[in-house]
């Protein structure tokens, strides 16, 4: 039986401020037949790296808007896809639709898929819950991460505020997408605001949002602990390549507490730079972020 699954009227992503990039689609990925999903895809296919920027819950590849320039001018590729259920990707409209492996292995599929090699992860918030567990079972194809606001989940009970954030988005049919990345980025605009709100003209758009929050693995018995607990170990004991992190300070859930727990797990990961006023989606500071990367990894002076 197909997925049942519903896509956002393409004119709803018109006009998007910072955005210009082209869409691209693929609806053929092994295991995910006739789901279409978007992906970004900038700069020279060719290119000796490429940067794989992986968005979390509520937001898209909109969220890189900021970033992606600055990594296409150090001549690199960029890839930011949009999660089934987010952005302008199709968004399967049953809950029980919606797991930890469905969403790891689309994003296997699609580096398969389109063969990234070189690349430079970046991840924040579920971006990096399911990223940060891809590179041990592709350990070939990734060479640096650039981490920010995130963590593995490996079971263990989630903080008072995290619960109360899982419990408001289990209770709120038509989640106020645009108003809570507003909340913890004041500074956005009324039309990036809407930007965020534009993959979701209603409530039925909204699953991928809502269940999100309840995927994330807060038992040891859920979906996806033990892979994040091999992945773990793998940053902990294998991992080979750079990185670089960033934090912004003001995140109350995913802020320098967890941060510097998952710093302590990344073997060789320098001191991490501080967006002071920076909140969740710190990716919203990615004019300061991107070039101390980038300057971090030599990719520019």
């Amino acid at each position: 039986m197909a997925m049942e699954a519903i896509r956002t009227p393409d004119e709803r992503f018109e006009n998007l401020p910072d955005w210009p990039f082209t869409p691209n689609y693929v609806d053929d990925l092994p295991g995910y037949e006739g789901l279409r999903a978007h992906y970004v895809d900038e700069g020279p296919k060719d290119a000796e790296r490429t940067f794989l920027c992986l968005h979390g819950e509520p937001s898209w590849s909109y969220l890189y808007r900021h970033m992606i320039p600055h990594f296409v001018a150090s001549g690199a590729r960029v890839i930011a896809p949009d999660l089934l259920g987010f952005g302008r990707s199709d968004k399967p409209l049953r809950h029980e639709d919606y797991s930890f492996h469905f969403h790891r292995n689309f994003l296997m599929r699609l580096i398969e898929r389109l063969d990234l090699q070189n690349i430079t992860l970046v991840c924040q918030d579920w971006g990096g819950v399911l990223g940060l567990t891809i590179p041990m079972d592709m350990a070939e194809r990734f060479d640096r991460l650039l981490v920010m606001n995130t963590g593995l989940a490996v079971g263990i009970p989630a903080s008072k505020g995290f619960n109360e954030w899982r419990a408001y988005a289990k209770n709120t049919p038509d989640l106020p997408i645009g108003a809570i990345l507003k909340r913890a980025t004041p500074h956005l605009s009324d039309a990036e605001v809407a930007a965020y709100d534009a993959p979701f003209p209603d409530a039925t758009y909204k699953a991928g949002a809502r269940i999100f929050p309840q995927l994330v693995m807060t038992e040891p018995d859920m979906e996806g602990v033990n892979t994040s607990k091999r992945a773990a170990q793998f940053w902990n004991e294998d991992w080979a390549g750079e990185s670089f992190m960033a934090i912004g300070m003001q995140d109350p859930v995913l802020g320098p507490p967890a941060m510097h727990f998952l710093k302590g797990l990344i073997k060789g990961c320098p001191e991490p730079m501080e967006i002071a006023d920076g909140g969740h989606f710190v990716q919203e500071w990615g004019n300061e972020i991107a070039p101390a990367a980038l300057r971090h990894f030599g990719d520019i002076h």
